[in-house]
């Protein structure tokens, strides 16, 4: 990837507050960002519903877990 020139934006007390970069830059930014997100394949929570098969009522387990702390 090629460096990307940037200028740091800074508050009075010296804090970064703000990038400043060359406007195509940006637009390379944004063209990576986007295949990225066409690529993102990170299951969704929903997809997992269902597949936990528990040994034990999750209450039993519960109980169980905090008679060892007696």
């Amino acid at each position: 990837m090629k460096p990307i020139k940037k200028q740091i934006v800074t508050d009075e007390s010296m804090n970064p507050v703000a990038v400043l970069i060359d406007y195509q830059d940006w637009q390379e930014i944004e063209k990576i960002l986007e295949t990225y997100q066409q690529q993102d394949t990170t299951p969704s929570l929903a997809s997992y519903a269902g597949t936990i098969n528990l040994t034990i009522a999750p209450l039993a387990y519960q109980q169980e877990i905090r008679n060892e702390w007696l």
